[in-house]
């Protein structure tokens, strides 16, 4: 079996569910996965380099920004404020910080960079995508590419709700899942990438990226994840591809704050993240998608990352046609796939 480093174990699934609410859910989850979000946090040298010094430096400018925040997605999202209760109970490991990692890409961009100590590199250009849809195919590929610290880290949630449906989400130890790729029972699924924002358009106190991907993860359909991603005004932006099985129909959406949105709908053979190296390259099966995914000449901007900040944790390949979503761990190019799972919509028990 492939990994996506050498010293790392098979990704792990948890399935967790029905649960009497959603701090039960995240304390199970915290309580299984505590030795992995303990050692997260202990080697995440962007939480302790310069999120917790902001966050503990009681100034001013970080109360402010921490109350705006904290008080806008507990709001909005209270069952998923639960959910993170219940994690840093489970784990052991002070709220504070699994509020921080949570929230890292909106506290960063306020972070004065002059001074800082450590690298101040965070995942502002990871994850690449390729999404075809065609006659013949209709996937979309994706690398997981994350901060260091994430290797190793990182594990699979199945979230059984109430009423039987479920999700799955590839999740970083401590976050609420999924920051980077799920699917749900409806036969939606989604893939995320960033899009790091000017200086001049972050809004402090808006809604953290991890929030509405927990959202998204129980959609019921194209036009109900359209509309989660709507009705949450960001601090910064993001990129989703929005993926519906029953209707072999994915879009890109691509949001800013104070509102903006751009939605476009893939139709033929396009949207390929680092295009220069990807024109050159054969792209007729899964197959080749997978090797360009894999691909590491480009030594400056490989689109498989290997390091020494930004590793690919793992590759997924879904399928809207054979409805399933593949999980490759290792570079995609030898296609050592640990996981394969049905995305075909199913019916409430």
């Amino acid at each position: 079996m492939g990994s996506c480093s050498v010293d790392r174990e098979r990704l792990e699934m948890f399935e967790v569910g029905p649960c009497k609410d959603a701090y039960e859910m995240g304390l199970l989850i915290g309580q299984r996965f505590s030795k992995l979000i303990r050692s997260r946090v202990a080697k995440d040298l962007i939480l302790q380099n310069h999120l917790r010094p902001f966050a503990l430096g009681h100034t001013p400018h970080s109360e402010s920004l921490l109350k705006a925040l904290f008080h806008a997605n507990k709001t909005k999202f209270p069952t998923y404020w639960d959910e993170l209760l219940g994690t840093a109970a489970g784990s052991g490991v002070p709220l504070l910080d699994i509020l921080l990692i949570n929230f890292r890409k909106e506290i960063l961009a306020f972070i004065p960079k002059e001074g800082a100590k450590g690298p101040t590199v965070d995942t502002s250009d990871d994850c690449s995508d390729v999404v075809v849809v065609g006659e013949s195919m209709a996937i979309v590929a994706h690398n997981e590419d994350a901060n260091v610290a994430l290797v190793g880290h990182t594990y699979l949630i199945k979230g059984i709700l109430p009423d039987g449906l479920f999700f799955v989400g590839y999740t970083y130890a401590g976050e609420l899942p999924s920051c980077a790729f799920g699917f749900n029972s409806h036969g939606l699924a989604f893939t995320l990438n960033s899009v790091p924002p000017a200086e001049d358009e972050i809004v402090a106190g808006g809604i953290g990226r991890n929030f509405i991907s927990r959202d998204l993860l129980e959609a019921a359909s194209m036009d109900d994840a359209l509309s989660r991603i709507q009705g949450s005004e960001v601090s910064v932006g993001h990129s989703y591809n929005l993926i519906e099985t029953k209707t072999r129909r994915i879009f890109n959406v691509e949001t800013a704050s104070r509102n903006r949105i751009s939605i476009y709908e893939v139709h033929d053979e396009n949207s390929m993240s680092r295009q220069k190296r990807a024109s050159v390259l054969t792209k007729k099966s899964k197959g080749d998608f997978l090797s360009l995914l894999g691909d590491i000449d480009d030594k400056n901007y490989p689109i498989y990352m290997t390091g020494p900040l930004l590793h690919t944790l793992c590759t997924a390949l879904i399928d809207l046609d054979e409805q399933t979503l593949s999980i490759i761990e290792g570079n995609p190019k030898k296609g050592a796939v640990s996981y394969v799972f049905s995305i075909a919509p199913q019916k409430s028990p």
